[in-house]
């Protein structure tokens, strides 16, 4: 306003051609002059002073509750009617954006005080719905690990997967991975292709339960084969019990799934100039694993399941006598008890080695409502980037386990 009376016209003037400077505005003036101190607008141009509205409401709150003697010199005293709508003023204008629990409390702290305020904030921050749908969390993951229980004897217990996304080799293009959690002896069946559930329980009771007995437990992710009626019907009339993992939690069913990156491993160090061919590699990868000792039993699967190691060359006995069927029997449970103090001293040292990258789990009881992670649900959204990351919240229906809850969707 003060620049309008003039008329005048900007223009750039760059430095190689402002080569000397008008001498005119760099004089030294030692001369004291009075400062006006009039306003450059004029008294008629002021309505009145800015004011936040929430400044006036603080005002008028603090006429019934004074400010108290403990309050900070420089600070506001804001009464307790006005003090939730300051605290969702400061957190979710678009000036701040919805800050944590530590700069909300800068916004605040600055200017106003009360005696709770730091409590309030906290509460207030950490109740904040859009918070929970939009942030990142920042802490580790919940829940601490929880080993499946070690099986009592070989092939009692077991965990399937399917090795697919093979070559066409000898008309096969899948692997059945059945792995015993006992032994961790492991079963590779070459498959023409993804099976059916009949098929896939057709193949388990010709390959490895007419050879091992029927087992009491099979763990399985949530495959299509794993989740019909069929599957479960043949189960139930075998008395096996269907233990289905997390969706996109592989890790619930670790022991297959390592092994399928060892035979992974070593199909593609012997066919990797003949991918046709790997089908004739999967017994020797079978044996292969079978022959290894394993770093949770200490032995073999051969040794935990037969008793012995086979040679992998011609070997000839020096005594001709046969052992007696009870010292059998006496060393197979002797193997047995070793494995089983051995799986227990793994799973207490994998347990303790992944516990550290974990926190608590929180825990929930049935009606409870807790918000649900949107980083595995198909949502049909604009753009995933700016997509919520939680949604909810919903109800808790039934807590399944340690770290594992039902919700009602």
């Amino acid at each position: 306003m003060f620049f309008t009376r003039f008329v005048f016209t900007l223009s750039y003037r760059p430095g190689s051609q402002n080569v000397k400077a008008d001498a005119l505005s760099r004089l030294y003036d030692t001369e004291e002059r009075s400062m006006d101190p009039t306003p450059i607008l004029p008294a008629s141009c002021l309505v009145a002073p800015v004011v936040w509205e929430l400044d006036a409401d603080i005002e008028r709150a603090s006429r019934a509750e004074p400010s108290p003697p403990e309050c900070p010199a420089g600070r506001l005293y804001v009464p307790s009617a006005v003090r939730d709508r300051l605290i969702y003023w400061a957190h979710t204008s678009p000036s701040s954006g919805h800050p944590g629990i530590g700069r909300t409390m800068r916004c605040l702290d600055g200017r106003y005080w009360w005696p709770t305020l730091a409590k309030d904030v906290r509460i207030y921050v950490s109740s904040c719905s859009v918070c929970a749908q939009c942030k990142a969390p920042r802490h580790l993951p919940r829940g601490k690990l929880q080993p499946l229980p070690v099986p009592q004897r070989p092939w009692s217990h077991l965990s399937v997967d399917f090795l697919t996304d093979l070559p066409p080799s000898q008309g096969y293009t899948t692997i059945l991975v059945v792995v015993d959690r006992f032994s961790k002896s492991c079963r590779l069946l070459p498959l023409p292709g993804l099976p059916t559930a009949l098929q896939t329980a057709e193949a388990l009771f010709t390959h490895v339960f007419r050879h091992y007995g029927v087992p009491e437990d099979i763990v399985s992710d949530r495959g299509s084969q794993f989740t019909s009626r069929v599957w479960k019907a043949f189960m139930e009339r075998l008395g096996i019990s269907v233990s289905l993992t997390s969706g996109f939690h592989p890790e619930s069913n670790g022991q297959v799934e390592r092994v399928n990156q060892d035979v992974g491993r070593f199909l593609r160090s012997y066919c990797q100039d003949r991918p046709g061919e790997w089908a004739k590699f999967v017994p020797w990868a079978e044996m292969a694993q079978n022959s290894l000792r394993h770093s949770s039993t200490n032995l073999t699967p051969f040794q935990c399941v037969l008793g012995y190691q086979p040679v992998l060359a011609p070997w000839h006995q020096s005594q001709t006598e046969a052992p007696a069927v009870d010292n059998w029997f006496r060393h197979a449970e002797e193997t047995w008890e070793a494995a089983h103090v051995h799986l227990q001293r793994a799973i207490r040292r994998q347990k303790i080695g992944a516990d550290r990258r974990r926190s608590e789990a929180p825990v929930f009881a049935p009606g409870d409502r807790v918000w649900l992670s949107t980083r595995n649900l198909p949502l049909r959204l604009l753009c995933r980037k700016l997509g919520l990351r939680f949604v909810g919240p919903f109800k808790v229906l039934r807590r399944v386990n340690e770290v594992c809850y039902r919700l009602q969707l």
